[in-house]
């Protein structure tokens, strides 16, 4: 993963270059530093590399003149910018990023000019690890990363695991940079760190919500959309109702005494599931239609088209009662839901 440039190195550069000759009409837009600070802070809810919150980055590539691009890149670069841009406005820090000579140097170089030019404030974080993030964004990743267990972290960072492992060890952290600052953690796992703590939170609020609902003492039902899978299935039970059956566990995660299903679980599976917790506790005469409508919309989002590993059980704690578990989690990217239903005499 490439390391941040300090700041010493990015003023040494920043006007390396610089001078070209204007060569497009001054009408270029400023997004007043006013303006900016009086709209509501957004959480990133799509897989994009742009937070709302930092979509003035692009609109600064986009609208400004040579000149004023050239006061913050050196002039070959601003040249391959602004070529390009003929063609197309950019959309994407990717999109940026496959011009000539753009690389994170000069992304953050492009950040800090829309937010000299106060197309960005505060609200925009930065790019890190070539995503730019939103200032609820980063709170939201550190809590995540703080709070995360073990075996949802590897699930989130399929392919680094080294990364995973440095996180575990090195937190609690403070800020996002850090976190995009350590060693195995780079522009897909930046990624997917971040949209583990922010693309799921309709489904979140639903899953809270429905735990939430009291109970008679005679059942009731929890979901959850962040837990230790591991834990959960392996926990000791004074009643134990057979071994779980799971499916498309690595084997050195399969749990003592598991059945083995030959098919990965779908889209349909896990919402047959979500529907079925929601009935048990008759959600639909408890929660607010908003509460349910969105989450599931969210939830339908997120699973669409996805496989997922998992585990299915049944445990009791006395002769009395009963649970049922069910677990999910996409073998790409980590997204997981649990659902349990309890009843007792």
């Amino acid at each position: 993963m490439l390391r941040r440039l300090s700041s010493t190195l990015l003023a040494a550069s920043m006007f390396a270059g610089c001078g070209g000759i204007e060569t497009e009409p001054s009408s270029e837009q400023v997004a007043p530093a006013s303006v900016e600070s009086q709209q509501a802070p957004l959480l990133t809810t799509t897989d994009v590399d742009v937070a709302p919150e930092c979509q003035g980055i692009l609109t600064f590539v986009n609208t400004s003149t040579y000149a004023t691009l050239d006061q913050f890149l050196p002039s070959n670069v601003v040249t391959n910018l602004v070529n390009r841009r003929a063609t197309a406005p950019f959309t994407s820090l990717a999109d940026l990023s496959s011009v000539a000579l753009v690389g994170e140097a000069r992304l953050k170089q492009i950040e800090g000019g829309a937010r000299t030019r106060a197309f960005i404030g505060a609200n925009c974080t930065g790019i890190f690890d070539d995503v730019a993030i939103s200032q609820d964004d980063a709170t939201a990743i550190v809590s995540l990363v703080n709070t995360i267990s073990d075996s949802e972290l590897h699930d989130v960072l399929p392919d680094a695991w080294n990364g995973a492992a440095n996180l575990l060890n090195l937190r609690p952290f403070t800020s996002a940079p850090a976190i995009a600052n350590v060693t195995g953690i780079g522009g897909v796992s930046f990624r997917n760190i971040r949209n583990a703590a922010t693309l799921s939170r309709p489904f979140e609020a639903l899953a809270a919500a429905l735990t939430a609902i009291p109970s008679n003492g005679s059942y009731g039902a929890v979901m959850q959309r962040h837990f230790d899978w591991w834990d959960v299935v392996t926990a000791n039970h004074p009643y134990s109702q057979g071994g779980p059956t799971c499916f498309g566990l690595e084997p050195s995660s399969v749990p003592y005494g598991a059945y083995i299903r030959p098919n990965l679980a779908n889209a349909a599976e896990v919402r047959a599931e979500v529907n079925s917790t929601l009935a048990y506790v008759n959600a639909s005469a408890k929660l607010p239609a908003g509460v349910i409508s969105a989450g599931l919309a969210n939830l339908d989002a997120r699973i669409a088209g996805r496989t997922f590993k998992g585990c299915i059980f049944s445990y009791a704690d006395d002769p009395w009662s009963s649970h049922s578990v069910a677990i999910y989690v996409d073998t790409v990217n980590g997204f997981s839901v649990m659902t349990e239903t309890w009843w007792a005499e």
